[in-house]
């Protein structure tokens, strides 16, 4: 009989002692009741959520915009530059700064006229593999995310009858265009999409303590933090939204923040569950991108895991997943500690001169 989350036969591996033991199950079984077998007095995980995790050996592009170096240039240029904004000082990277984990640091964004923005500005990290974005999902692709804040108001402020002038009279751009687009000069919004997406496309989080561990190596973190993991994959019930390498399902949640925003439900405003809803953040280099929630209302990620303990406020759409899970004291620490072992050392990145 297939059990209820697609294992059947499945060998588990010790947290502790890194040794295998062959489990077997029928009948629906549910994740967390899987990774909460014994084998004697060590407890284990089974073999097959470990691969669930590990990272990808390529970055995927779309078959409508391939990867080339002369597009990255390109892109690049336009994501640092603040020429693309109205006021000629917020760029892209203003709200997804590198140094700041592809965020910006604050409780909500800053737009245009320093206007405070209605949500947290989020990271850019690993967004190759995104399904939708924004935090209500009301853009489909990277190419379209990255065209949306430029022309809103409240952010850059750009018209594309002021921008697309603008770009055309630096005479680098010309050539930077010609040279990503078959030597046509001409700049148009699709072209400038396309090269910033292309961009963003390579801001990948690199290998963490995590992915050592995954890989073989049983010292790449603590005791507590594979205790923590079991917690994130059974009892915690974190996986529910929080899976794939990138620890998020791409999909709209209700995690019962007293907030008034109904995030997803304005695209969708009659179903219930998408009511309150947003979109699950990916957890790669989380413990560096605080504060965090779509509003900026929880400071550290303690805050965060005492949320998730409680449940948040009960309402129709809440997610069936959000419950009081009851952990204790030194689980949530366990917990924070597994967190931290998804952050990884990026290397620095650089900074362009600008075109002229």
């Amino acid at each position: 009989m297939a059990i209820k989350t697609s294992l059947a036969a499945i060998a588990a591996v010790s947290l502790l002692g890194g040794s295998f033991a062959a489990v077997a199950f029928e009948g629906d079984v549910s994740l967390a009741q899987q990774l909460a077998v014994t084998r004697g007095d060590q407890t284990v995980v089974l073999e097959r959520v470990m691969p669930k995790y590990k990272r990808p050996d390529s970055i995927p592009f779309p078959e409508e915009n391939p990867y080339t170096e002369a597009k990255w240039d390109l892109g690049k240029a336009l994501y640092f530059d603040p020429r693309l904004s109205k006021s000629n000082i917020i760029s892209c990277a203003t709200c997804h700064n590198p140094s700041l984990a592809w965020g910006d640091g604050l409780a909500r964004g800053v737009g245009h006229g320093t206007n405070e923005l209605a949500r947290r500005s989020p990271t850019i990290l690993n967004g190759a593999w995104g399904e939708v974005f924004m935090w209500d999902g009301r853009f489909d692709t990277l190419e379209e995310q990255a065209m949306g804040p430029i022309t809103s108001e409240a952010e850059m402020a750009m018209s594309l009858d002021d921008l697309l002038p603008k770009l055309e009279k630096i005479t680098e751009y010309r050539d930077m265009f010609a040279a990503a687009f078959d030597g046509s000069t001409e700049i148009t919004a699709e072209k400038i999409a396309i090269a910033i997406a292309t961009y963003e496309r390579t801001v990948v989080s690199g290998e963490a303590p995590f992915d050592r561990w995954i890989n073989g190596d049983d010292r790449a973190i603590s005791a507590a933090a594979k205790r923590g993991f079991e917690l994130f994959n059974g009892k915690a019930n974190c996986v529910a939204c929080h899976s794939s390498w990138r620890f998020t399902d791409d999909s709209f949640h209700d995690i019962g923040l007293n907030d008034g925003d109904i995030g997803r439900g304005a695209q969708l405003p009659k179903i219930e569950k998408m009511q309150h809803a947003f979109k699950t953040p990916g957890l790669r280099n989380i413990d560096r991108r605080g504060p965090y929630m779509h509003n900026g209302s929880l400071s550290t990620l303690a805050e965060v895991i005492e949320h998730y303990d409680r449940a948040g406020i009960v309402r129709p759409s809440r997610s069936d997943e959000i419950y009081p899970l009851n952990l204790t004291a030194q689980e949530k620490r366990d917990l924070e500690e597994f967190l931290g072992t998804l952050t990884s050392d990026d290397a620095p990145v650089t900074f362009v001169q600008l075109p002229r």
